[in-house]
């Protein structure tokens, strides 16, 4: 399976499932959710891949939202964590903050005062480093019809802990 097929069903069996993100349902169903493979080795033409990517939101309106995926390098969580911290740079340094954002994923992600096991890390666990783009207008628009959003996270944690690490690690795998 390829990394754009297996985040796809990543996507479908555990964001959707579980409504992980209440939002990525209506995106997938509409088919605006573009997955990018990214070829990058190195953290430069990450980068450039991220400007590319951000570039495509721009110039199409068909498309929502991106998922970058990083299948050939920040493997380690931190150094992702570096590059996400690089990523936000690069968006203010091309004029775009407030325009786009960027939510991180990883398969490591740990959340900084959490244990590695805490099963509530699994909120933002992916199958390859990735950046999830967003423009930060359907943000806004998503929030004002949805309603009180501070509340996903809270629910997406106790919806896993609820489940358990075990199975969560069962839907993640499957």
């Amino acid at each position: 399976m390829t990394p754009v097929e297996c985040t796809r069903q990543w996507v479908e069996k555990f964001i959707i499932k579980l409504n992980i993100c209440p939002f990525a349902r209506r995106e997938l169903r509409k088919n605006s959710i573009y997955f990018h493979e990214s070829p990058a080795k190195k953290i430069v033409d990450g980068l450039a891949d991220l400007l590319i990517e951000i570039r495509r939101l721009e110039s199409r309106t068909d498309i929502e939202t991106t998922l970058l995926i990083f299948p050939h390098m920040l493997h380690q969580f931190f150094d992702y964590l570096d590059f996400v911290d690089l990523a936000e740079q690069l968006i203010v340094q091309e004029g775009l903050e407030g325009i786009f954002q960027v939510a991180s994923f990883h398969p490591d992600y740990c959340f900084a005062d959490a244990e590695m096991d805490d099963v509530a890390n699994y909120t933002n666990r992916s199958p390859f480093p990735m950046l999830h783009l967003l423009r930060e207008a359907s943000l806004e628009q998503a929030i004002d019809n949805y309603g009180d959003t501070s509340t996903i996270p809270e629910n997406n944690i106790r919806r896993l802990r609820e489940l358990g690490l075990d199975e969560v690690k069962k839907i993640m795998l499957s």
